[in-house]
């Protein structure tokens, strides 16, 4: 008999309520799930590149090799800086390295030095040429004048041929006119 009766009896509306409410927690915290192995893929389909282990192999390798070769420099410490005390060619005089920032100045003023001095160097070439470049300039200037006044005609030319052709379309307007009102009057 309390089979019977539970089975007809109807649920409270508070409880379906309850369980409609856990029903939708339950899909949210689903699809907070399922959001968050997607990023996660997302971000190891982005990432594949970085850690694949044939990259990863690589870098490793050069990090090796980076890391010999500054053992090496630290082992030969002492030759080292002898080897830049010491000048490239018979040429090069030695330079203390106290004097090193002094030389690099100095390198720089030289540069800057020259670059003037070739600027200064054209300049000087150049100047048997200013006549003849004074003599185009002066030929391109009369041209442009004269381009210039060509230009002015036909523009005056240009707005003539518009107010007679203005003329004109008002006139066979006029006669148009003119026709429709003779006829409308027969």
């Amino acid at each position: 008999m309390a089979g019977t009766l539970d089975i007809c009896r109807k649920p409270s509306a508070c409880f379906t309520y309850v369980s409609k409410a856990e029903q939708i927690a339950d899909l949210q915290a689903e699809v907070s799930r399922i959001n968050l192995e997607t990023e996660a893929l997302q971000m190891e389909k982005d990432t594949a590149d970085i850690t694949h282990p044939f990259y990863l192999t690589q870098k490793c390798q050069a990090l090796q090799a980076m890391n010999r070769h500054l053992d090496a420099v630290l082992k030969n410490k002492r030759t080292l800086r002898q080897r830049l005390v010491k000048p490239l060619c018979r040429e090069n005089l030695p330079v203390e390295a106290a004097f090193h920032r002094d030389v690099v100045e100095l390198l720089a003023l030289a540069v800057a030095f020259i670059e003037k001095l070739e600027t200064h160097l054209l300049t000087i070439r150049n100047i048997p040429e200013i006549p003849e470049n004074i003599r185009n300039m002066r030929s391109a200037l009369a041209k442009m004048d004269l381009l210039v006044t060509e230009t002015e005609e036909l523009a005056e030319q240009i707005l003539e041929w518009r107010e007679k052709q203005k003329g004109i379309f008002e006139n066979t307007q006029l006669i148009g006119e003119l026709d429709s009102f003779f006829k409308s009057i027969r």
